[in-house]
């Protein structure tokens, strides 16, 4: 009897631990089916973008006609299969590494924030990432006496995660329990980590509008109105600015029209595949090639041999350009041809968590 019982139990735990192996194999499988969709998707994605590129000299925005880029080139996934592109401009936000004070303390203002404390919080930001800052505050961080001993890195952040680590952001950005706030999400969502020189006004976020250009609550209600075809702009459709005059024709003489780039520097490419109940998302940053923006994370591909070493806020990229070898194995082989990319691939995360919902409104 007890020989039969250890049996039932070995076999149980056996049968548990096979159907486990097998769900994850199916899933292994999905991946690799619905991943080679992905890719595919996101190749034609970016030919359609280089056509209009080239016939437009810069993509402006998806309103040019770019929005649907799949259907335009009239891409068909596989049956049982559905794929959707969306985009966001990631240099409609403010970029980090060449933010100024000025612009950072009129974001945190724009939310709600005290100049005491916006001035404050710009400035342990700066301190952080810009080389022989002098702090103009009361701060004087004392990294070194941490329990765990740092000091500043001297170059712009990596990641969001990062700003834990900066005296007195921490207490604006996270809470005593070291959760992110809703000033941590909207700092996420209108501040890039990329470095560009200028933010796209067709893509700009109301609160970059806010901190790049200074324009007032009415000129932003215009100018939401014209890029999205409605109010006082529904007969026209959505409209784009090919350059900084025109916006500042548009917008009038307040405000600083002329500090926006009228041309995406970064791309956010998002890509979902779905089948059944399986689902594959592979989320991509690109930009152009030729004054696009960079990322400030040095890479590997980034080595070469008998090249001085690049400052970190200059960057490098995981680029698609393919380089000649610089020593041939033999006298009959040829240079490694060169692919004319258009696009630099500055960021490829697959099936990345899905982010939390947003808390609900205050009753």
């Amino acid at each position: 009897m007890v020989t039969l019982i250890f049996t039932a139990l070995a076999l149980t735990v056996f049968l548990e631990k096979a159907s486990n192996d097998l769900i994850v194999e199916a899933r292994e499988a999905d991946t690799r089916r619905l991943r080679q969709e992905a890719y595919s998707a996101l190749e034609t994605t970016l030919a359609v973008l280089e056509q209009f590129r080239a016939a437009s000299n810069g993509l402006h925005s998806s309103a040019e006609g770019w929005a649907d880029p799949l259907g335009f080139a009239a891409y068909a996934p596989a049956d049982g299969r559905t794929v959707e592109v969306s985009f966001e401009d990631e240099s409609g936000k403010l970029s980090l590494p060449r933010a100024t004070g000025v612009q950072l303390q009129n974001l945190f203002i724009a939310w709600g924030l005290t100049t005491s404390d916006s001035e404050k919080l710009a400035d342990s930001i700066l301190g952080w990432k810009q080389r022989n800052h002098t702090y103009t505050t009361a701060l004087s961080p004392a990294y070194e006496q941490s329990t765990v001993p740092y000091t500043e890195p001297r170059r712009s952040l990596r990641s969001y995660e990062e700003l834990a680590a900066i005296e007195f952001a921490r207490t604006v950005f996270f809470d005593e329990t070291g959760r992110a706030t809703d000033l941590y999400r909207r700092f996420a969502e209108n501040v890039s980590l990329l470095n560009f020189r200028e933010s796209n006004l067709n893509g700009a976020r109301p609160d970059v509008l806010t901190a790049v250009g200074e324009f007032d609550e009415t000129q932003k209600r215009r100018l939401d109105e014209y890029r999205t075809g409605t109010g006082t702009s529904a007969l026209t459709g959505p409209g784009w600015f090919t350059a900084g005059n025109d916006a500042k024709k548009f917008l009038g003489a307040t405000g600083r029209a002329n500090a926006f780039a009228t041309t995406i520097s970064a791309l956010r490419i998002r890509v979902t595949v779905r089948e059944g109940r399986s689902e594959y998302r592979l989320n991509a940053v690109v930009s152009p090639q030729g004054g696009g923006a960079t990322s400030v994370v040095t890479t590997s591909t980034a080595a070469r041999a008998n090249t001085p070493e690049i400052d970190a806020e200059s960057t490098s990229n995981v680029t698609a350009t393919a380089q000649p070898s610089s020593r041939p194995t033999g006298a009959a082989t040829a240079a490694a041809p060169r692919i004319n990319y258009p696009f630099t691939v500055l960021q490829l995360v697959e099936n990345e968590p899905l982010p939390p919902p947003p808390p609900p409104p205050p009753s």
